[in-house]
């Protein structure tokens, strides 16, 4: 029979991150302390450092920038579509 895995949530891996990089304990009283091996420890810390440039990086910003104005145009094409459609409508039954 396998083990099932643990999966543990991002919020629960920031707070131990944060943990570890206060240093005020050792990994190995944190690995004890939450129950997890210390080189899942050590890969969560090494994956938070990586990680950290992006936070301050413009080019996520950009990218959300980029990703709202083509939703924008997306939706005024279709809203120009859906009136065309609905005074061909309103001109085709006789309605003004």
């Amino acid at each position: 029979m396998k083990a099932e895995r643990k999966n543990y949530t991002p919020e629960f891996k920031s707070k131990v991150v944060l943990e570890l990089l206060r240093e005020e304990k050792t990994l190995s009283q944190m690995a004890s302390e939450h129950g997890i091996h210390h080189s899942l420890l050590v890969r969560w810390r090494s994956q938070a450092l990586e990680g950290l440039s992006s936070v301050f990086s413009d080019q996520k910003l950009h990218e959300l920038k980029a990703a709202h104005e083509r939703e924008v145009t997306t939706l005024y094409q279709e809203i120009g579509q859906l009136t065309t459609q609905l005074t061909w409508l309103k001109k085709k039954s006789g309605m003004k």
